[in-house]
């Protein structure tokens, strides 16, 4: 029989009426948690909550926008009132607006900032609060914190500036999480998954016959499934060790991405002077690692 890691514990998923998060609050409640699933459309985080229920685990719809800061509030209180406490948060909830920047209006790159950024941030700082409150007591729970970043965010993606600089900013919010909630039991990490998803599906012919399940029975490696085994285990206490990584995943695929990190470098011991930087440059450069393009840039 296969052990479960995380027998009792309590998470809150958000955005788990479809898609990945979907996929993550299924994949939880087969491993015994407690399953707050969050999503803004309520009816549809209710619907994966039934399911759940349905299959023998145990589960609660608390919907609600992610970015707003009592809505935020009211979906860890769920948990704390439902199942008496919470161990794990994975914020997942998101959409695209995807345009070039030159196009992007402004409603469109605040909507998208708001529900990723600050839609972690608000449910991060809220549990947070709890965990904090609950290891001054004495109590001190082996929490965790799973953040969803994106390729996107790391190295670029061409007509997704919003969505990109968004996730780029998840994964610095998850390094400063994870060095500012350590000293309460907290481990914070991220994911950049890629998967067949409603957001993927939707972003062009090109990327929706990429993303296609294959027909011929052959291992899916899009199916949004493969994403929740890595995200269970950074829940579960056996991942205590791990904080402040970002992980890529797809198929079968599990990859630690490095952020930013000092590559060549040159000291004069003296101000520079314009005209001589163009060989210093180029010869830092030609020292450094290659860099990664932009999805989509030629």
């Amino acid at each position: 029989m296969t052990n479960k890691g995380n027998d009792g514990r309590v998470v809150i998923i958000t955005g788990a009426g479809a898609g990945i998060g979907r996929e993550h609050a299924l994949a939880f409640a087969a491993d015994g948690a407690h399953v707050v699933v969050n999503d803004y459309d309520a009816s549809a985080a209710e619907a994966v909550a039934v399911e759940i229920r349905e299959g023998g685990g145990t589960a609660v719809a608390a919907p609600g926008d992610v970015a707003d800061w009592e809505a935020g509030a009211k979906i860890v209180a769920t948990a704390i009132d439902e199942f008496g406490g919470l161990d794990v948060l994975v914020n997942n909830a998101g959409f695209v607006r995807d345009r070039m920047l030159i196009s992007l209006s402004e409603d469109e790159w605040d909507s998208v900032v708001r529900v990723h950024l600050k839609g972690h941030f608000v449910l991060l700082r809220h549990a947070g609060a709890y965990w904090r409150e609950r290891a001054k007591a004495g109590e001190p729970r082996q929490a965790r914190i799973i953040n969803t970043s994106s390729g996107a965010g790391i190295f670029g993606s061409v007509g997704q500036g919003n969505y990109a600089a968004a996730k780029a900013a998840i994964a610095e919010l998850t390094l400063q999480a994870a060095a500012e909630l350590g000293g309460y039991g907290v481990t914070v990490n991220a994911i950049a998954p890629a998967a067949r998803t409603q957001m993927t599906m939707g972003a062009g012919e090109a990327m929706a016959a990429q993303m296609a399940a294959p027909d011929d029975g052959s291992f899916d490696a899009m199916d949004p499934a493969n994403i929740s085994p890595l995200v269970v285990w950074l829940g579960s206490p056996d991942s205590a060790g791990v904080t402040g990584r970002l992980f890529e995943v797809e198929g079968g695929t599990i990859t630690v991405l490095d952020g930013w990190q000092r590559a060549a470098s040159t000291d004069k011991g003296a101000r520079w002077e314009p005209a001589e930087l163009g060989p210093v440059v180029a010869d830092l450069i030609a020292r450094s690692p290659e860099q990664v393009k932009p999805y989509g840039a030629r």
